[in-house]
């Protein structure tokens, strides 16, 4: 008798009907979401591409000739990054994408936080920026950075790999912000950190294109379809962005 219920348990392991002791959950699919729908109209902001989501407007992508702008002196007093870097309680051994990184500024700010254990990221959709930061990871030695090449919807980051993913004036050119938010919640690990960090829509004092702002209600609106993503904190002391922080819930047991 006991001879039969052993070799009935191997046959109902084999054709799925149980699950061996100590064997592994099968990776459970991403959930199902509700689309919002992008709108197009012909009158636009010229700075804008005339694509609309959930009332905003996107923004035209700035171009590699343009790197030179993201490396400008003003910068530091502008957008304070050592304040920003500080803000994200980046720890060694983490590994961080930098979303849009261009030129790599912060990204190369962000390198010798995490130590020769970590890693850090560079993914954008232009190969053109890509290869500034190669060629400036060369010149200065630094090994423990990598670049990913994106597409308009995905930034090719690796599922559920990631502490941390800092956007720093970039979610707002998203040709596809619902495709592009729904792969870097995928990529965080449960408790890692998504961080928009966008010019201030509700300061008319900040010296920058209506496209290329964002206000934080508006950043929260987006993320709305995620609800495995909180939001644990707002930055609004650097002086013209605001540090939009989610993190990712912790799976249900």
């Amino acid at each position: 008798m006991k001879r039969v219920l052993a070799v009935g348990v191997v046959v109902a392991l084999a054709c799925g009907w149980g699950t061996a002791p100590g064997a592994e959950d099968p990776p459970k699919a991403a959930p199902k979401r509700e689309k919002p729908k992008y709108e197009y109209r012909e009158e636009h902001d010229r700075d804008g591409i005339g694509k609309f989501y959930m009332g905003r407007e996107i923004a035209h992508v700035m171009g590699y000739g343009a790197a030179g702008w993201l490396e400008r002196k003003e910068r530091i007093k502008e957008e304070d990054p050592e304040k920003l870097i500080k803000s994200l309680e980046i720890k060694e051994g983490m590994v961080v994408a930098d979303v849009g990184a261009g030129s790599g500024y912060h990204t190369f700010m962000i390198a010798p936080l995490v130590g020769e254990k970590g890693k850090v990221i560079a993914s954008d959709i232009q190969q053109e920026m890509l290869d500034l930061v190669t060629a400036k990871a060369k010149k200065q030695k630094v090994t423990n950075i990598e670049t990913v090449k994106g597409t308009a919807t995905d930034p090719k980051l690796p599922a559920g790999k990631v502490d941390l993913i800092l956007m720093v004036d970039v979610y707002h050119e998203f040709e596809h912000p619902f495709e592009m938010a729904e792969k870097l919640v995928e990529a965080l690990k449960p408790g890692g950190r998504l961080v928009f960090v966008e010019f201030r829509l509700e300061d008319d004092k900040v010296a920058i294109k209506l496209v290329h702002k964002m206000s934080e209600r508006q950043v929260l609106k987006e993320m709305t379809p995620f609800p495995e993503m909180a939001h644990t904190k707002t930055v609004g002391t650097l002086p013209w962005q605001h540090v939009v922080i989610f993190t990712k819930k912790e799976p249900k047991k």
